[in-house]
């Protein structure tokens, strides 16, 4: 017992250092890209208004350790409960089912953002958005750091559907890595406050069920629309 207490301190300490280097990696250096006078120069604000205040960023960056913490410990568990056989988690592959490798990566993105969605909703009523997720909005300007930076009860939340999705379908620890680097990227891109997409994709057929880094500003600044992750979809069944 000592050994296995051991061992998941252990993971947690490592998946902390994993996670808070590919969130200062992929949203640090995005930013830092972004917001020097160089990147500001190719690229256009999505929506007219001034750049986040340092007291802003370092918010951004506090929520994003504490996110970093949840998450670390819910990789943690994940993991233990992968080497123990009880998770749908498997590594070894098979060559006449690499279709199910693309299907079952579609298929987490699918219900990772309809999860989101609803819960995005419901994390901007009244009775729960002081709790849940007024840190996150502090950003009105949101920047590449405000990706990770959620309150410590939205994180936890997010996490759940992450640790519920091993024990429920089966995933190649490849796919599920896919996954979490979609899941980064694409939180950093949504949320760089600058329009960094060709400005042919957005009013594309195929542009518009994505969901980019205008819509995200726009929610910023309502906050009564553009509820989705990666996907427009619910947005456009509900009308937000």
């Amino acid at each position: 017992m000592e050994s296995i207490n051991h061992s998941f301190w252990l993971y947690i300490v490592t998946f902390f250092l994993i996670i808070l280097g590919r969130y200062f990696l992929i949203a640090g250096g995005t930013y830092l890209l972004l917001y020097l006078p160089l990147g500001r120069s190719l690229v256009k604000p999505t929506i007219e208004n001034v750049s986040a205040s340092w007291q802003t960023v370092k918010n951004d960056i506090k929520l994003s350790l504490i996110s970093t913490g949840i998450f670390a410990i819910a990789a943690a568990f994940i993991w233990s409960s992968y080497n123990s056989g009880l998770t749908r988690l498997y590594n070894h592959l098979d060559l006449n089912n690499l279709w199910y490798l693309g299907f079952s990566y579609i298929t987490v993105l699918i219900l990772q953002d309809t999860y989101f969605y609803f819960t995005h909703r419901l994390f901007h009523h009244p009775s729960f958005f002081r709790w849940w997720h007024e840190g996150h909005h502090r950003s009105r300007q949101p920047t590449p750091l405000t990706s990770f930076a959620f309150d410590p009860l939205e994180a936890i939340s997010q996490s759940l559907f992450l640790i519920a999705i091993v024990f429920i379908i089966p995933l190649h620890l490849v796919t599920l890595i896919a996954v979490l680097t979609t899941m980064t990227i694409w939180a950093a891109v949504n949320h760089i406050g600058v329009e960094g997409l060709p400005g042919s994709f957005s009013p594309h057929w195929f542009g518009k069920w994505f969901i980019g880094p205008a819509h995200h500003g726009l929610h910023h600044l309502k906050y009564t629309v553009h509820f989705g992750l990666y996907f427009t979809f619910w947005d456009k069944v509900f009308r937000t």
